[in-house]
This record gives C-alpha cells, structure tokens and sequence, in this order.
C-alpha cells in the first residue's frame, strides 16, 4: 500500500521547535507534520539530531521552545536502539506484554481467573464474574484471542523458529532482543511508528518481511534507516535536519537526492552571482573613494552593499575520499573446497561440498538462518575446520576476513588513530588520518579510544585498518552493519575498483547489486550456483532472498 497524506487529519506535529544539547543547537524554528498513511523517513547526518525528534514526540524530551503535538487518542509504538532488560518471559509472552492496552486486558483476564477458582473468594463471585465479563467482552473487542497468533506470525517474520519462542527470552543475544523489541512495537499496532534503524539487526529475509509489514501499515510512520532500498520501498516523504533547519521533500530517498542536489546547485549559483557583484561594487569603490569627483557614487554603492541582505555560503557536505592502494596480484584459483562435510550436533550444514573461487569474482551468499552462511566464510578464513573433506587457498593469496567477532582485536586502550598507525608504521600520519576522516572519523573523533566506540564505529575503525592495505582476498561478513548512508557509498566505491577477490554475506540490497558478479545461494536442497551477480539472481529466481516470495 502506498502512504497517502490526508490534509488535517496529521497525527503528529512540530510547531516551530527549537532544541539546544549544551552548546549545540539542533533545532531552530523547526516544523513538520505526519498525517495518517503517510511514511516518512528522517534523515540527516549522525548527531544531527533524529532521535531527539523521536524523543520529543514519545515525551521523553521536552522542546526548548515551541511545542510538539500529538492528536488525542493517538497510540504511538516507538522502536529505539536501547531495548532495555528482557528476562524471565518467554520470547511470545515478552511480545504479548508490550502489546498495550490489550496485554493489560489479557493479564486482569488471567487474574480474574485465579480469582474465580479461589474458595476463599468465594464471597465475591457475582463481582468477579460481573466484572470478567466486561473484560472478556473488552479483550474480544481489541481481537485479544487472535493475540498470541499475531505474535508468534510476527516473531517468524523477524526470523524466530518456532521452537526458539516458547524459550527464555533472556537467553537471546543483544541482536535478537532487538528483533523482540521490534515485535512488540508491531503487535501494538499504534495509530503511529517511529522506527529508529529498525534494520539494524535484520538479515534479509526479516527486513523483506518487514518492508511488507509496513507497507499495508494504515497509520503513520516516521523511521530512520542507513538501508537505501528499504527507504525508498516505503517513504512517501523525506525530513531532512540540516543545520538546525527541518526541510521537507515529498518522494522517496532517490528523489529526495536528487532534490537537495538541485537546491543545492541553486544555492551555489546564487551565491556566486552575489560574490561576483559584490566584488565588483567594491572594486569600485576601492579605485574611487579616494577620488572627489566620484564621492556620491561611492556613497550611493556603499549604501547599496549595507542593504544587500547577503546569501549564506551552501553547507557542503563533507564527503572525504581515499584511494585505496591496488593489491598484490594473487594465483588464479583463489580457494577450493572438497568434497567438504561440516555440521554442528546432529545438524548437518554441508555435505561433500565442492566449491572454486576463481580471482577476481565477488561471491555474495544468500540463505535463510542457518543455512550454512557465516560457516562457509569461517571455513575459508581458516577460523573454523571441516569435518572431513579439505579448504585450500591458493597461490600468493593474501586473505583479509571481516566478521562482526572482528572488533574484538581492538584494544580499548588504544585511539582511533593509535590503531591505524600500530598497524601500518611505516604510513604517512596525514594518509592515516585521510583514512580515517573517509571511515567518519574527522577531526578529534580520532581521538577517541576503541572502548567508547559505538558498534558502528567499531567496525569502521577495523574496515579502514584493513583496507588501507587491502588483501587481495576479501572475506565480509556483514560489512555494512551499522554503517551510515554516506559511509557505505564511500565503502562501495571503493570496492567497485578493487581488483582482488571477494566472498561475502550482507543483507544490504544495494550493497549485494554493485559489488556482486556471482551469487552462491544455500538451501535445504543443497549449494546453487548462479553464473551473475545479485540482480541476475533476482531476475532468473523471482525472489530476492531464499525463502521469501
């Protein structure tokens, strides 16, 4: 379903806020407005200031100035990267129980029910089952009955075997109470969505489910995302934050682009014109001044300038790039696989596995949970053994492996920059911060030691210290994990002109479609190969990802 705006009908408003975090000021006289169907996608760059928004709207924040308006009766789920403690509960009752005001309706249920069974309540019965059944009639009414199926439908579509959900939820890792705490914003279903990076922690088929779920979604919806593809699969409309400014753009993330690189042409254009006829203005009147004769021109042109209201200077967006080095040239048989037998207990993965990855193709694995992805790469790596059968590497292959286990290399004592340098001594300090500052790290962000870095900046910490001399072999795990927009454009030019080798794993769709030129699919039929890269795959197979029509 496509969101459409209806005029005064909005579920959400900004009226002319302004936002200030200590001596930065994130919002001046900002407004926006989300109107029930539309899908709007927030954007602007890390610190900008999104998630004050998201804050401000659940009132968790409070504007400095203005106000931030939400229409009575209006429900509003908010997803956040901060999931908070989950023990105690199964995966489904954890789901159920931030449901709203159908989870406290099925827990008076349940209560009354103990009630009624009680002897020595006996006395108040008529008022127990009075009141059970105004509560059963309310339960019924919010579809309560139907509540643990919807719950247990949206967990398979996070991607939770059904076994896994009847188990402690505590025993999940981070990623996957995240997947959890998602579920039970969707089970809610709140008149509005705000949705901070809800892809975060989704493999491929969870975010095309996803992607669907939200599209037949009928109220609002505000949601950041570093996923360009899912941007532009749902957003009607674009926020940007930009220097403290809310400017809005009706379209998807492509269109949204396209404009702002129109406005800002105009702006550069309109700014050189006032340049040029100032400096002309002042020639003028630097040759002149000095000059009887010419005294009322001067004058009238001085007056002239102190009227002019002057045109700011376009904030350009401050891309850094860097060339990255060509690698060593490696055999032609880069790494084989024999007749190679791996499973984990009585799960068998693969099963006289042959496999040759020849220089210079760019496998991307695709396959549901558990079909064998991360293992492969883990295999080649050399981090995991076969069971039987043999993994050879080839000739002068000098192999680089990325894996999210890969951030814990870094020593937390040490900077940003000190990791560059203990890596490649022998590197300019000026080529290392360039490095760096292409990584997101500009100016004292190098500064920053390995143990405060976020997940994102972790892995662009090690990424960078790989790539600034990169193997002819690149193993990826999921590279692009918490990588902003910018920084996986950054990423992905890079690797288009890498003349090594590749294997990888990513569930970002434009990531797989620009670096990849052969696709290794896994299923419980066993390995495909396919001879193109991922769009070929999509085209020949129907599908964009194993299991999801």
């Amino acid at each position: 379903m496509v969101g459409v705006s209806y005029p005064g009908l909005a579920v959400i408003r900004l009226d002319q806020v302004s936002k200030q975090h200590g001596q930065q000021i994130l919002f001046l006289d900002a407004s926006m407005s989300v109107f029930k169907g539309e899908k709007v996608g927030l954007v602007g760059p890390n610190g900008s200031g999104k998630s004050t928004i998201f804050r401000m709207i659940v009132r968790e924040e409070a504007p400095d100035a203005g106000s931030v308006v939400a229409e009575k009766h209006v429900t509003i789920g908010y997803f956040s990267q901060d999931v908070g403690e989950m023990k105690g509960r199964t995966v489904v009752e954890e789901t159920m129980a931030g449901a709203g005001e159908v989870s406290g309706v099925a827990h008076e249920l349940r209560e009354l029910e103990t009630a009624m069974a009680d002897p020595s309540r006996m006395d108040e019965l008529d008022a127990l089952v009075t009141r059970f059944g105004e509560v059963q009639a309310r339960f019924d009414e919010l579809d309560g009955y139907g509540l643990e199926a919807r719950a247990r439908e949206i967990l398979a579509g996070l991607g939770f075997a059904p076994e896994s959900v009847d188990k402690d939820v505590g025993m999940l890792s981070g990623g996957w109470k995240m997947r959890v705490a998602l579920a039970r914003i969707l089970l809610m279903r709140p008149d509005a969505l705000l949705l901070d990076e809800p892809t975060n922690h989704l493999d491929i088929e969870s975010i095309l489910w996803l992607e669907q779920f939200l599209r037949s979604f009928e109220g609002g919806l505000v949601m950041t995302s570093h996923d360009r593809e899912f941007m532009n699969r749902l957003v009607t409309k674009i926020v940007e934050i930009d220097g403290g400014e809310l400017t809005t753009y009706s379209g998807d993330y492509d269109f949204y682009e396209q404009q702002r690189a129109i406005a800002e042409r105009h702006k550069e254009a309109q700014y050189d014109r006032q340049q040029a006829m100032l400096a002309k203005e002042e020639a003028f009147i630097a040759r002149f001044k000095a000059r009887a004769s010419h005294a009322a021109q001067v004058q009238s042109r001085v007056k002239k300038i102190d009227k002019i209201e002057k045109v700011e200077p376009p904030r350009r967006r401050k891309v850094v790039e860097f060339d990255f080095p060509k690698p060593a040239r490696s055999g032609d048989d880069v790494a084989k696989l024999e007749r190679v037998v791996k499973g984990y207990g009585h799960r068998k993965i693969y099963s006289d596995f042959d496999m040759l990855v020849r220089r210079r193709e760019r496998w991307c694995v695709m396959g549901v949970n558990g079909a064998g992805k991360s293992t492969l790469l883990k295999l080649i790596a050399g981090d995991s053994a076969p069971d039987s059968g043999s993994v050879t590497v080839g000739a002068s292959v000098k192999l680089g492996y990325f894996a999210q286990h890969a951030m814990e290399v870094l020593d937390p004592d040490r900077t940003v920059i000190d990791t560059l340098i203990d890596a490649h001594p022998r590197a300019s300090l000026g080529s290392l911060r360039t490095l760096a500052g292409a990584f997101g790290f500009s100016g004292d962000d190098v500064e920053k030691k390995c143990r405060i870095l976020s997940g994102g900046e972790k892995a662009r910490a090690v990424l960078a210290r790989m790539l600034y001399d990169p193997p002819n072999f690149l193993i990826l795990d999921e590279p692009t994990n918490h990588l902003d927009m910018a920084t996986k454009e950054m990423l992905v030019g890079a690797l288009k002109d890498f003349d090594g080798t590749m294997l990888f794993v990513s569930h970002d769709r434009s990531f797989l479609r620009a670096l990849s030129n052969r696709v290794l699919e896994l299923g419980p039929t066993g390995p495909r190969l396919y001879g193109g890269g991922y769009s070929e795959y999509v085209e020949q197979t129907g599908y964009e990802a194993p299991g999801v029509r």
